[in-house]
């Protein structure tokens, strides 16, 4: 979700709330775009981010400090000689914009009292950090914008500040009914595009969310809309709104399973079960977590992207081979053939006359006549020789391909566990054992770094789930984790649960004395069927057993095992309710 102005009159609440009074202590510019000010407010020393960041423009509250370089740039240099102790009179925003100005009183050289003007702009790649005096005179800015860059506004040292008007849009806290039905619901647009293109700092999902509560469609028309439904979907709209007069923010984090998918400072009503809401202290709180999450999502795709493209194109290659070895062993089974051919020419082909193209004979396995064909330049010897040597080479064929066909079968297998132990990792630290097994077993030359992936296997865990019934789970991440759970970490009591006849992790309910109640059974199978190739099937079968019994063949890959005899259930892929302890 974008920092948009209802997030932005979120934080601003709660920078009133902790720095208004307060006094600045430091200011450090760790990054080209970012600025960092420690103050004491209300609460105490806060440290306060601030980035106009063109790609992820953010203010919030941080425990976390950041290194600056040694030698202060300019803009950081001159908000210390101005407002190094300034104290923090408020923080205001114009209307909904994506806005924070903070007005501040310090001492000039003469000791006479002065105020200055902190802007930060929060608009995507137009984002910037701009100080004013109090009559809103620019004195610098962290970004120059020059006339070559921007014909709507410079942002430089010496010019008057102001607020570009690019695009004609109502205020969300003052605009009337009259307004919204007239502007807003007159668009030639559906009804979500009409809100968020015509109201200042709407995002598109607050939009939606705002239909979603007055039960429309937010893809309609607005034409289509009739009367009763107009003055529901303002009376939603205006309950909003008067929720962001009245600062009753509720931030919060959506999730998908453990990937965060929106943040929002009001409970989101138009996502579905399968996502769940995590309320937040505070907004600061919301955004730092929000987006360190995102970001180690993010970092941890970017760099499995290639070891998804190798194990993809594994895939394909064994894939292709397989369906070659399987087409040329169906053409062995011709080779018996052959042989009778060969044994009924030397049986009957004495009286044979020469130069004929074919003959029938009694096939005695059958006790049926066939037609055998000939080489008519061939004696009736040569031809036989010529059968048996056909069914020779296919015979030899065949053996050769029933090895083959183990092994490639065997291969597609392993890289399938590879390729769902690549959808589960979530973080860096999840990759490095999986590009391990790749240099391993040959997929990735070894490179000097790769030394280093038994010593940092151990950084990633396994995943540990409570059952309902407080039973300790554990779900392996790749084969490695998979063999260490089933063959070191569980005790043979312990049950053993895995999707059966397809790619997926070793999942190991701990049990001391081998007794589980029916719900741990289930919860147990609806994990494996989650974190297996079946992720996205309504219903997977689980094979499950006690530990005791699952076996590892000598020099079989890492995560294969055997078993001879189990237990089965029907689970659903859903681990919703299920608790994942942060180990």
């Amino acid at each position: 979700m974008a920092f948009d102005g209802i997030t932005t009159a979120a934080m601003v609440a709660e920078l009133n709330r902790v720095l208004a009074g307060g006094r600045i202590n430091k200011i450090a510019q760790p990054e080209n775009d970012e600025i960092m000010i420690t103050a004491r407010g209300n609460e105490g020393n806060v440290r306060l981010l601030m980035s106009a960041s063109a790609s992820l423009p953010l203010i919030y509250f941080t425990e976390k400090n950041k290194p600056s370089p040694l030698t202060a740039p300019n803009f950081c240099m001159l908000l210390r000689k101005h407002i190094g102790s300034a104290r923090i009179l408020s923080i205001t925003q114009p209307g909904l914009e994506r806005i924070i100005v903070f007005d501040l009183e310090h001492l000039n050289e003469m000791g006479d009292v002065c105020r200055k003007k902190l802007i930060l702009e929060l608009m995507g790649k137009h984002s910037n950090l701009i100080f004013c005096d109090e009559d809103l005179m620019i004195l610098d800015s962290i970004k120059h914008v020059s006339s070559h860059m921007s014909s709507v506004r410079e942002v430089l040292p010496g010019r008057q500040y102001f607020i570009p008007q690019t695009q004609e849009k109502l205020d969300p806290l003052t605009v009337s009914y009259e307004d919204f039905v007239g502007t807003v619901l007159k668009k030639p647009t559906n009804v979500s595009k009409a809100i968020y293109t015509s109201l200042t700092g709407m995002s598109p999902v607050m939009a939606e969310e705002i239909c979603y509560r007055a039960s429309i469609d937010g893809s309609d028309t607005c034409s289509a809309l009739d009367e009763n439904q107009t003055i529901h979907l303002f009376h939603t709209f205006e309950r909003l709104m008067n929720a962001v007069r009245e600062g009753t923010f509720e931030p919060n984090i959506v999730y998908r399973d453990d990937e965060p998918v929106e943040y929002g400072v009001f409970p989101y009503q138009q996502y579905g079960a399968e996502y769940k809401s995590t309320p937040c202290s505070s907004v600061s709180s919301m955004l730092e977590n929000y987006y360190a999450s995102r970001s180690t999502i993010t970092r941890a795709r970017q760099k499995s992207a290639d070891l998804r493209r190798i194990v993809q194109t594994a895939l394909e290659r064994n894939r292709k081979k397989l369906a070659l070895q399987e087409k040329q062993m169906k053409d062995t089974g011709k080779k018996d053939k052959y042989k009778v051919y060969g044994e009924l020419i030397n049986a009957y082909g004495y009286g044979l006359e020469e130069g004929i193209k074919s003959f029938r004979a009694l096939n005695y396995y059958t006790n049926e006549e066939i037609d055998i064909p000939l080489d008519p330049t061939l004696t009736p010897q040569e031809n036989s020789k010529k059968y048996f040597d056909r069914y020779g080479k296919l015979k030899r064929t065949e053996e050769a391909l029933t090895e083959q066909l183990v092994a490639t079968r065997e291969e597609i297998d392993h890289l399938e566990t590879i390729s769902n132990a690549l959808d589960i990792a979530v973080t860096e630290s999840d990759l490095v054992p999986i590009r391990e097994e790749l240099v391993q077993f040959g997929f990735i030359h070894k490179s000097p770094q790769s030394s280093k992936g038994s010593k940092m296997r151990a950084k990633s865990k396994p995943l540990h789930y409570i059952s309902s019934d407080g039973f300790d789970i554990y779900v392996g991440k790749n084969n490695y984790q998979n063999d260490e759970l089933t063959f070191k970490f569980a005790t043979g009591n312990d049950w053993w649960f895995h999707a059966k006849k397809m790619a997926g992790s070793h999942v190991i309910v701990k049990a001391p004395d081998g007794e589980l109640p029916d719900r741990a059974f289930e919860e147990a199978g609806r994990l494996a069927a989650y974190y297996s190739k079946g992720k996205d099937a309504p219903k997977v079968e689980i094979d499950y057993i006690q530990k005791k019994h699952v076996k590892k063949p000598g020099g079989a890959k890492p995560g294969f095992v055997v078993y001879y005899t189990n237990f089965s259930l029907v689970a659903e892929p859903d681990i919703s309710g299920l608790t994942l302890v942060a180990d």
